[in-house]
């Protein structure tokens, strides 16, 4: 297939494509009339590096996945390489989990220490009777 259709079929834009392939996420194959050429494993290449990016993956974490599945395996995380960017990320959210929790019980100690506090001016838009 070519170029349009592969980026059609994976919602994406040619213009992506050809970025993916700048990257050397994608492979760059030509025809002999000199257009790109894909097939179905380039489309899968470019599901799973679109699932990763809809999960919050940079476009370098998806390498070792695309790798994998280049080499063969049925899934792009079935490979250590995957596991570890895998691993990375559950460390990032786990982290991120923790900030954000940590900023909500802030906050929820800020509005119940207000919730006691009654300001007339609060009230009334900040104006004085």
């Amino acid at each position: 297939m070519r170029i349009g259709e592969l980026a059609a079929r994976a919602g994406t834009t040619t213009r992506t494509l050809r970025y993916y392939e700048s990257r050397g996420l994608l492979p760059a194959r030509r025809g002999g009339n000199g257009y790109r050429t894909y097939d179905e494993s380039d489309l899968k290449l470019l599901r799973q590096i679109r699932t990763l990016q809809d999960f919050g993956f940079d476009l370098e974490e998806t390498r070792p996945f695309v790798e994998c599945l280049r080499a063969g395996h049925p899934e792009g995380d079935s490979c250590p390489a995957s596991l570890a960017v895998y691993r990375r990320k559950l460390d990032e959210l786990d982290a991120l989990i923790g900030e954000l929790q940590a900023v909500r019980a802030t906050i929820g100690v800020r509005l119940a220490a207000m919730a006691d506090v009654e300001s007339p001016l609060c009230e009334l838009g900040g104006r004085e009777l």
